[in-house]
């Protein structure tokens, strides 16, 4: 959620916020009763930090404000330079990463924020709560609130992987073992794929020779809200707007922020071979990407940008015409639009180099129209549900991932093959709702008691 000051000049009031883990979870908070525990990202949230609970939507959102540089290091020096690298296997070992003295003060502040946010539960957790703790930038939480109240129950859920045993042990040894006690002081840990349960299992046992309980339980998309968006105006324009700019052609689309691990470059990389291998394609198909800036305060990611940027740019000065532009990329972060392209795809790219989940393979089939293939890289968590439907792209394999945008392309829409796989996947994407993962991190808690 985000803060904003009403219109009217009244008290600030809670709005949707447009980031992933924060917009998929808040319609599950809706009716509740239950307290949401949030950073406060601007000024307008700071200042309501102090107050009182504020009343949003059948439930109350309670801000948490360390001081701003603090919160700077321990947000972007630690969770997304250090620990979301590590889970994602993006660091260059070679050079990345190194741990000095600033990154003692990083991880100071680090533990200093999960020390803000204990503080808040202790203080305002009713009794004998269960407190669902989500993701990597509290890591550290569960011991400090145990200390303090014996009576609550803690489940911490990792949104992303978890990095590969061996690879935890770059991280110092005195890091790793806090990392891993505070962890393991959670009644249990959750995660989307059994293969990053597994991962977290190894590397606690050999970081601190004891593991937690474990759950897996994959995250599911809002189907039925999904389907309002879809049929509301503003994205029924930009349907509209979509379908002019691609005419007859084909679409190949991703929906994805601009980030390291959604691996936007290689798939671009992709799409330039095809266009150079199979010159059939020319003019025939556009690659929409819609996408939007991501962790902008890590100087890689601003880096990844320009890459992306400027790949784009080649593809498009190398094959495009006067009338037919090869890439169709939009950073300006419109949902309407992102659902229209999801909506008119006929091929549907998402390869990444690691993701926790990915909840786009999953919204997908669920808004298309075309019975779109779906290409998916097994790195990411959804591939373990969706693997009997979609094709597989490897996503460090340029060469193989164009030759399987050959086959997705080159299926007809009557084409039996295209139209059984669009069937199963919107099955498998159905399957589960958003309200039985909240329920199996409630069961989790009660395991733990």
């Amino acid at each position: 959620m985000s803060l904003a000051p009403d219109a009217a000049g009244g008290p600030a009031r809670a709005r949707r916020a447009a980031g992933g883990l924060a917009s998929g979870l808040s319609p599950l908070m809706v009716g509740t009763g239950a307290t949401w525990i949030a950073a406060a990202f601007n000024d307008t949230e700071r200042s309501a930090a102090s107050g009182v609970p504020i009343e949003a939507a059948g439930f109350r959102l309670q801000y948490v404000a360390p001081d701003p540089e603090t919160f700077r290091l321990a947000y972007d020096e630690v969770g997304n330079a250090v620990l979301w690298f590590l889970h994602h296997h993006l660091f260059d070992l070679v050079r990345s990463p190194v741990f000095d003295r600033r990154f003692d003060v990083a991880w100071d502040a680090y533990r200093s924020v999960n020390r803000s946010f204990a503080d808040t539960v202790i203080a305002t957790a009713p009794g004998d709560a269960v407190v669902l703790v989500q993701d990597y930038h509290l890591a550290l939480l569960a011991p400090m609130v145990r200390a303090a109240r014996a009576d609550l129950s803690l489940v911490h859920f990792s949104h992303t992987p978890f990095a590969a045993p061996g690879l935890c042990t770059v991280l110092p040894d005195a890091v790793r073992r806090e990392l891993f006690e505070g962890l393991a002081g959670n009644d249990a840990c959750g995660f989307h794929s059994a293969r990053w349960a597994s991962a977290f299992d190894t590397a606690c046992r050999a970081a601190i020779g004891h593991v937690p309980p474990t759950f897996v339980s994959p995250l599911a998309t809002d189907a039925h809200g999904l389907a309002r968006s879809a049929a509301d105006a503003a994205t029924q324009t930009a349907v509209a707007r979509l379908a002019a700019v691609v005419g007859e052609r084909r679409l190949v689309a991703r929906v994805d922020r601009i980030e390291l691990s959604k691996n936007l470059v290689r798939g671009f990389l992709a799409y330039e071979d095809l266009l150079e291998r199979h010159p059939e394609w020319l003019g025939r198909v556009v690659f929409g990407a819609f996408v939007y800036p991501s962790r902008t305060g890590v100087p890689a990611y601003r880096t990844y940008r320009q890459e992306v940027d400027a790949t784009v740019a080649r593809i498009n000065e190398r094959f495009g015409t006067s009338t037919w532009t090869p890439i169709h990329l939009d950073a300006s972060d419109d949902y309407a639009l992102s659902l229209a392209a999801l909506t008119l795809a006929d091929v549907v790219m998402v390869n990444p180099i690691r993701d926790g989940l990915n909840l786009v393979a999953k919204e997908a089939p669920l808004l298309n129209q075309r019975d779109a293939v779906l290409l998916l890289s097994p790195e990411a968590g959804a591939w373990d549900e969706l693997a009997d439907a979609a094709l597989p792209v490897h996503p460090f394999d340029i060469t193989g991932t164009a030759d399987t945008l050959h086959r997705a392309l080159a299926m007809d829409p009557d084409d039996p093959e295209r139209v059984a796989r669009a069937a199963r996947l919107r099955e498998l994407a159905a399957a589960r709702s958003p309200g039985d993962w909240l329920d199996d991190q409630l069961a989790a808690a009660e395991i733990g008691r």
